[in-house]
């Protein structure tokens, strides 16, 4: 049954504050409830899907147009404006005025053997040289965006027309370079590179992986960056008939590459690990003769014989359930091994945030969304946790079940006095008021306990969303 035919409150992706909207507006003098801090300023943005027209087939959230929400923080004033990001694909559809592509549950699109699958931009959003970089989950072209009136400027040439990065390249605030990654179902599977803070193209090499996978993050220091190959992988027969579908192979390893910023592909350090799977990266870092990188994979389940249960795993992923680890390796650069432990297994958290100038650094800060136990229902995003990466402890907060908080930002505060020192920054729906609002917390110390600072309500509603960003207003003078 097409997603046309069924009730809207049975399609969970579309229905309750999931639900698109098509007002592009801009609002100033929010009524506040608190107050807002005025010792920090910058922009706080976040992607995310919102269909441009009904769909007609098996509708997965990621099929959703993208839009962007940004909130600018001014010294204690508050402004807000969404618009959608004007990709190529929408704007054919507009012209047509009716879809051209289906989603990712159907075929790909045979008449365009150069864009198969749409890309909405829809998935992550960064800050590179002076533009907004929207990206998107399967891989695309990059989309440039202005930061200020968040007009769409344009598909981005990384390394020529049509160049797809991944939903999370990775910018370095502190040299204005971007990291990227691409990877394809055709050998050699992988691409890397570099862009330098004048967005021209500086470093990309070829990484030949043994076989197609679905790399989701990488990770980057001051000097090396971190690819992933982990045994999750497009299913072969699938594949064959023009199909997308998982499967995960517990008989092989994870692989992590280690190279230098610039290396070349035969300076890649590869390095095994026990089989895993994981979206996101909170950071990494060097540490003497180690390569540290912290994440959130999956929580791996064993059946009753003790195996692993790929099959799980594989359910969990294709039905987006949330069930994750807070997890640490270490890469020795001198031994060739590698160690790994779990920081935390209590609470089910994913979608780290750290603060942005501790990016490639050592830090021991993350701000993770929390998610019901073992995942095992449609997403839910009820609260927030301030993770300690040394000790694994943590401080969370929630307002209850039904809340749905939005990927924070961390907006450091002005002269600050530690990594801990400013605030999270978010969207929230709030389902007793029935309306969504911009909630800020303090960070410092245990502060984020005590609830939001500050709750800004909007009048009207933000769908839930992806991925966000916080730049600050420092680092949006620096590179303007």
């Amino acid at each position: 049954m097409n997603a046309a035919d069924l009730p809207v409150h049975e399609i969970p992706a579309l229905s309750g504050n999931n639900a698109p909207i098509h007002q592009e507006d801009a609002f100033d003098d929010l009524p506040v409830v608190g107050t807002v801090p005025a010792d920090f300023s910058g922009l706080y943005v976040r992607n995310g899907p919102n269909a441009y027209y009904p769909p007609e087939w098996r509708y997965h959230a990621y099929d959703g147009d993208g839009m962007l929400h940004a909130v600018r923080f001014d010294q204690g004033r508050v402004s807000y404006r969404n618009r959608w990001i004007q990709t190529e694909a929408l704007q054919e559809e507009m012209a047509a005025g009716r879809t051209l592509w289906k989603g990712l549950k159907e075929p790909p699109r045979a008449d365009r053997p150069d864009q198969p699958l749409k890309n909405n931009s829809n998935t992550d959003v960064k800050y590179h040289a002076g533009r907004l970089l929207t990206m998107w989950y399967r891989s695309g072209v990059p989309y440039a965006v202005d930061p200020y009136t968040l007009e769409t400027l344009g598909p981005v040439d990384i390394d020529g027309p049509g160049t797809r990065i991944s939903a999370h390249s990775r910018p370095d605030e502190h040299t204005g370079e971007l990291m990227w990654f691409d990877y394809d179902t055709k050998p050699p599977y992988m691409r890397y590179g570099v862009v330098g803070p004048d967005r021209q193209l500086r470093h990309a090499i070829e990484v030949d992986l043994p076989a197609p996978g679905l790399p989701h993050d990488m990770a980057v220091t001051e000097n090396y960056t971190i690819l992933h190959d982990f045994p999750l992988r497009p299913d072969p027969d699938a594949l064959a008939a023009g199909r997308y579908k998982v499967r995960f192979y517990a008989d092989q390893p994870s692989r992590f590459g280690v190279i230098p910023r610039y290396g070349k592909a035969d300076e890649i350090r590869w390095f095994e690990a026990k089989p895993a799977y994981m979206l996101h990266v909170v950071n990494a870092w060097e540490e003497g003769d180690e390569i540290v990188m912290v994440g959130t994979p999956y929580r791996l389940h064993k059946t009753a014989d003790g195996q692993t249960d790929s099959r799980r795993l594989e359910n969990t992923i294709n039905q987006r359930q949330r069930d994750f680890l807070l997890y640490e390796w270490r890469f020795d650069l001198k031994t060739g091994l590698t160690k790994e432990r779990v920081i935390d297994d209590v609470l089910n958290s994913e979608f780290p945030v750290i603060n942005g100038a501790y990016q490639g650094r050592k830090n021991r800060w993350s701000y993770n969304i929390v998610f019901p136990p073992g995942g095992r229902e449609e997403p839910r995003f009820p609260g927030l946790v301030k993770y300690d990466l040394e000790t694994g402890g943590y401080i969370a907060y929630s307002a209850g079940p039904n809340f749905f908080y939005n990927e924070p930002g961390f907006a450091p505060r002005d002269n600050p006095r530690s990594e801990d020192d400013g605030y999270l920054v978010t969207l929230a729906w709030n389902p007793r008021e029935q309306r969504s609002e911009i909630q800020l917390f303090d960070c410092y110390g245990a502060a984020l306990a005590q609830g939001p600072v500050a709750s800004l309500p909007l009048p009207r509603r933000v769908p839930n969303g992806f991925h966000a960003t916080f730049v600050s207003q420092a680092t949006l003078n620096r590179w303007k």
